[in-house]
């Protein structure tokens, strides 16, 4: 078999839709357009919730009560068996988990998950611990000490 042999699996391709073919052809007169109106038109596209100028659904409802969403932290989660490749006995915090390629992108914080098996004694830095997380590492002899981040001081006036 060379390259000029190879072809698509038969039903992998498709048949174009050719509009506008005749009446006959299933995909004539309006083309799958429907009848008159703004859809019907070339170059016509609407935003998802507009309702033609009517006040949006979305806008009518009243919006009560309370979101936590912005006030979340988001952790980057780094499993216990991911540690394994610091030396034994070296200090693993959010630095040197960023050097490893661990803890990529931005976060609030490095939070350690206790899946797969720790096999060399650490002492971990990070702003929160798993139960199990914790317990794996200070059952190798390990320390866990959790990272305090500062609140941000209000701007003076």
């Amino acid at each position: 078999m060379r390259l000029h042999d190879l072809k698509p699996r038969p039903g992998a391709k498709h048949r174009r839709k050719r509009l506008g073919q005749g009446e006959s052809s299933g995909h004539g007169k309006t083309s799958g357009r429907g009848g008159k109106g703004q859809t019907a038109r070339s170059g016509s596209s609407i935003r998802i919730g507009f309702e033609g100028g009517q006040m949006p659904l979305i806008r009518r409802i009243p919006k009560r009560g309370f979101n936590n969403t912005r006030f979340t932290k988001q952790f980057i989660a780094v499993n216990v068996g991911e540690l394994n490749q610091f030396d034994n006995g070296a200090r693993v915090d959010e630095a040197a988990l960023k050097a490893v390629g661990l803890a990529n992108g931005r976060a609030d914080g490095v939070k350690i998950l206790g899946e797969g098996e720790l096999s060399k004694k650490l002492t971990v830095s990070a702003h929160a611990f798993s139960a199990s997380a914790k317990a794996k590492i200070e059952a190798k002899g390990g320390a866990c000490e959790v990272v305090v981040r500062k609140p941000a001081e209000p701007a003076k006036a």
